[in-house]
């Protein structure tokens, strides 16, 4: 039994994920992101702790956006002086700076207060196919199909051939606890085992 108290250094620690953005749409995305940045996919998550993870995006340039927002959209900043209103539509942002419009999305998902800027640093976006540098070998998970944990190979095979692993697991579990009782049930009788 572990002596350790509240949560320990290890639930704390960071993992690095990888998304590729290839025909994904930018608000699914930048809200998965978001989640992962805040870390309420973590059981220990806590609105007033930062414990969320890296995140490493690949392929910003290919990703969408739905509807007509591809002629709408336009992304705004101000100077601050007087007619420093300085406006871009989406279709040169995508074409100049792709890695900010995933950016501006995941930073309007995240809650305005003092963390917000933190959990923007762990954010690495790349335009190409994959990360630069040691990045690469940071990554522990891949989001291939949009979700936190790919299925194993195997497990694939047998949704597949229609078995569920969770079934055979459940099966495997009744057949050793009758096999158990079988044997409790020999040494009672005074019979070998």
């Amino acid at each position: 039994m572990s002596q350790a108290v509240g949560n320990t250094t290890l639930a704390y620690a960071r993992v690095w994920h990888k998304v590729d953005a290839t025909d994904r749409i930018v608000g699914k995305l930048a809200e998965r992101i978001a989640i992962v940045l805040m870390g309420k996919h973590k059981p220990i998550y806590d609105k007033s702790v930062d414990c969320g993870d890296y995140v490493v995006v690949s392929n910003a340039s290919k990703v969408k956006v739905s509807g007509l927002k591809e002629k709408q959209l336009v992304y705004r900043k101000h100077s601050m002086y007087p007619g420093g209103l300085k406006e871009t539509p989406y279709e040169r942002m995508m074409a100049t700076k792709p890695w900010e419009i995933i950016r501006h999305a995941v930073s309007g998902m995240l809650p305005k207060n003092k963390m917000r800027e933190r959990r923007l640093e762990r954010l690495k976006i790349f335009v190409g196919p994959r990360p630069n540098g040691i990045y690469n070998a940071n990554v522990i998970k891949r989001w291939e199909d949009g979700t936190l944990k790919a299925p194993r190979e195997r497990d694939v095979r047998k949704w597949e051939e229609g078995i569920l692993p969770e079934i055979g697991r459940l099966e495997r579990s009744k057949a050793r606890m009758l096999e158990r009782r079988k044997m409790e049930a020999r040494a009672m009788n005074g019979e070998s085992i």
